[in-house]
C-alpha cells in the first residue's frame, strides 16, 4: 500500500489527511501518517516498537501528559540528566548501567531547542534500541543538517503549536514497510467523529477572539474553575497516585489512562472531521511564514540579558524562547499586564512530581530543577512587547547554574563550575 493511501473503510479515509501527510513528507523526507494529536501518535509509536515493561529514557522537564502516555503504553519512564541551558538530554551524564537497561530513548526538543539527535541516534544504534523524537515544539528546528523528526525511528509532531491549528498531528517514521501496521493501529484506537465536537472546534477561534478583544481572559478562567471545567489548579495536573497505580494493572491500555492523557485535549483520539481538516490544511500552508516570524522573534529574545544559549548554536524558529528570571511569578505578572499569557511551564520536574513509585529518578536532578524553576517561555511572535514589559518591570535575570552540560571527554558531574565559554554570549 502506498504511503498516504487510506485503507478501505479506514477512519482516516478521504483526501485531506493525505494532503497533510504529503506536505509533511516533503518537509521530512520520510513516511507520514496523519493522527488527531501528537500524544495519540506517540502512544501508537511506543506500542509498535517497545515491548511491555520496557524502560524509556526521557526528559524530566516535559509535559506530564507525555509522561502518562509512556505509562499507558506499559513502559517505565526513566528520567535523564539535562543540559540546564535548553533542557536537552545530557548524554554523558547518563550512567552506563542505565544505557544498558533501556528499551528506547524519547527526545523532547523543548520549546523547539533540539536534543542532540545525532549522538542519541548513534547511542541507540549501538544498543539496538529505537529513538523516538517528540517534535511537538520543533516543527521548524534542525540538528546536524536534518530537520528535527528525521533522526528517530519514529517522530511525532503537533499541528496545534507552530501551525496554530489547535488540532491534528503527524506520526513520521523511517521504515515505509511499517506503514500498513501503523495505520491499522491508529484506526483501531480512534473514536468516531462527533458533530458536537466539530461544531465546538469551528466556533472556538471566534470565542477566543471575543475573550481577547473584551479583555475577559481572567473572568473566563475564573468561570471555568467555578464550574469545575478546569483540570489543572497549578502547572502539573493532580497525580492521583492510588488511581494511577490501579490503572497500571490494565497497561498497556490507552483507555485506562484516559483521565490523565486527555487533560487539556479531550478529543486527542477523535477522528478528524472535514471542518477540522480544512482548517489544519490552511494553517499548515502558512507555516513557513510563521516560522520566519518565529526565527526573527527568537533572535531578538536571545539577545536579551535574560537569555542563555550555547556558544555557536544556530538560531532556531522556537515555539517558545526560554528566558531565565529570578522571580518567575513577577515576570509572568508583568507580561500579563500586556496581555501576554505564559504557558508551557513544566515545574516541578517529572521525577519530583511523580516519585520513584512511577518513574526512575534522574541521577543528576539539579539542572532540571533549575531550568524548571527559572525558565520563562516567551512567545517569539510577541518578542518586542515581551521585552518592553520585562524591562519596564525591571525583571532580574536568574543566576546561572553552577555547571552546564559537559562536552564529551569533559569533567564528571559535579566537577567545576560553568564558565562564560560554556554559557555562551554575555547576558548583558
Amino acid at each position: 500500500m502506498a504511503i498516504g493511501e487510506a485503507r478501505p473503510g479506514s477512519a482516516q479515509s478521504g483526501s485531506r489527511p493525505n494532503r497533510l501527510e504529503e506536505t509533511m513528507r516533503g518537509r521530512l523526507g520520510r513516511e507520514c501518517v496523519y493522527v488527531p494529536s501528537c500524544r495519540f501518535g506517540l502512544f501508537v509509536a511506543l506500542r509498535h516498537w517497545c515491548p511491555p515493561g520496557g524502560r524509556v529514557l526521557m526528559s524530566p522537564v516535559n509535559d506530564d501528559v507525555i509522561f502518562f502516555v509512556v505509562l499507558a503504553a506499559g513502559l517505565r519512564p526513566v528520567q535523564a540528566p539535562l543540559n540546564p541551558l535548553d533542557a536537552s538530554i545530557d548524554i554523558d551524564a547518563v550512567p552506563e548501567e542505565v544505557w544498558g537497561s533501556l528499551s528506547a530513548v524519547l527526545t523532547t526538543n523543548l520549546y523547539g531547542n533540539p536534543d542532540p539527535a545525532p549522538e542519541l541516534r548513534a547511542r541507540c544504534d549501538g544498543l539496538g534500541i529505537p529513538l523516538f523524537e517528540d517534535a511537538a515544539h520543533a516543527i521548524g528546528s534542525e540538528r546536524g543538517g536534518r530537520p528535527v523528526g528525521a533522526w528517530g525511528d519514529a517522530s511525532v509532531f503537533s499541528l496545534s503549536k507552530h501551525a496554530g491549528a489547535q488540532a491534528g498531528g503527524i506520526l513520521a517514521f523511517a521504515d515505509p514497510d511499517r506503514s500498513e501496521a501503523l495505520r491499522s493501529a491508529c484506526a483501531e484506537l480512534l473514536t468516531p467523529s462527533r458533530a458536537t465536537s466539530e461544531l465546538a472546534y469551528g466556533v472556538r477561534p471566534y470565542a477566543e477572539a471575543a475573550v481577547r478583544g473584551l479583555r475577559l481572559r481572567r473572568a473566563a478562567w475564573a468561570t471555568l474553575r467555578l464550574l469545575g471545567l478546569t483540570e489543572r489548579e497549578g502547572i502539573r495536573m493532580p497525580l492521583r497516585p492510588q488511581e494511577l497505580a490501579a490503572a497500571a494493572d490494565a497497561a498497556p491500555d490507552l483507555t485506562a489512562y484516559d483521565p490523565w492523557v486527555r487533560v487539556d485535549m479531550h478529543d486527542y483520539r477523535l477522528t478528524s472531521g472535514p471542518l477540522r481538516l480544512r482548517r489544519i490544511r490552511r494553517r499548515l500552508e502558512r507555516l513557513d511564514e510563521v516560522l520566519a516570524a518565529a526565527r526573527e522573534g527568537t533572535e531578538l529574545l536571545l539577545s536579551t540579558r535574560w537569555a542563555l544559549r550555547r556558544e555557536g548554536s544556530a538560531v532556531q524558529p522556537l515555539f517558545r524562547v526560554p528566558l531565565f528570571v529570578a522571580d518567575r511569578d513577577a515576570a509572568i505578572a508583568a507580561l500579563a499586564r500586556r496581555g501576554i499569557v505564559v504557558g508551557y511551564l513544566y515545574d516541578p520536574p517529572l521525577d519530583d512530581y511523580a516519585g520513584e513509585e512511577f518513574t526512575d529518578l534522574s541521577p543528576a536532578p539539579e539542572a532540571a530543577r533549575w531550568f524548571a524553576r527559572h525558565a520563562l517561555p516567551v512567545d517569539p511572535l510577541r518578542a518586542r512587547e515581551a521585552v518592553e514589559a520585562l524591562e519596564r518591570a525591571r525583571v532580574r535575570p536568574a543566576e546561572p547554574p553552577e555547571r552546564t552540560v559537559r562536552e564529551p571527554g569533559g569533567p564528571t558531574p559535579g566537577e567545576g563550575k560553568a564558565t562564560s565559554r560554556e554559557l555562551g554570549p554575555s547576558r548583558g
